[in-house]
């Protein structure tokens, strides 16, 4: 695995997703997005020393349907005049490759290329998958901050055709969205709710570095 140049990089925002996905009835799957969202990524030289903080415009909810975003705004779910915005910051990073911590340092200290500036490479683990981490941080809705561990998978590093670093990843999470008081939802006749409480988080992005 080609671990990306240290140093801080930006979200692209040509190239992201902040999506979402819930259930309506208990049956059918509705994904939406925010579409304005930044994050900052500091890869350290110690790549799971690495740090992110990301800030979502609640206001850029969609899901395709007017008046269902005009109701993801409002007081009953993200309030977005109270609240305009969402947070993460992240607390640490873990590599899910062997289990063992002690290999995984080893693997991070003694294959690394010398010279700065230059992309590390980092040997596939005996076991586990080598470009799967989990980011462990805490997710801020409504003034409501919870621990949220995000399941990133790493798509690699290179330079651009404009000579600039880059790299891309993918993350996922489930949360309960009544942990951060979005509470509304009618029951069903036959049983359930309309709204689900489980909530999918769906991302997806470039970063690059800046000089």
């Amino acid at each position: 695995m080609t671990i990306p140049v240290a140093g801080t990089y930006l979200l692209d925002q040509a190239h992201k997703r902040i999506g979402f996905l819930s259930r309506h009835m208990m049956v059918s799957p509705v994904r939406g997005e925010f579409a304005e969202a930044t994050a900052q990524i500091r890869v350290a030289e110690d790549p799971l020393h690495s740090a992110v903080t990301a800030t979502i415009i609640s206001a850029s909810i969609t899901t395709g349907s007017i008046d269902r975003d005009t109701h993801l705004k409002s007081a009953d779910f993200l309030d977005v005049e109270r609240h305009p915005t969402l947070e993460y910051r992240s607390t640490g990073v873990k590599w899910q490759g062997n289990d063992n911590p002690i290999f995984q340092w080893a693997r991070l200290r003694n294959h690394r290329l010398a010279g700065r500036g230059r992309s590390h490479i980092l040997p596939p683990p005996t076991d586990g998958t080598p470009d799967r981490f989990v980011l462990t941080g805490e997710l801020t809705v409504k003034g409501i901050t919870r621990a949220v561990d995000l399941t990133v998978n790493f798509g690699g590093a290179r330079q651009d055709p404009y000579g600039q670093n880059i790299f891309g990843f993918s993350a996922t999470a489930e949360i309960n969205r009544e942990d951060y008081g979005l509470l509304w939802n009618v029951a069903l006749e036959s049983g359930g709710v309309l709204v689900g409480r489980t909530v999918q988080i769906e991302i997806a992005g470039e970063a690059i570095h800046q000089a």
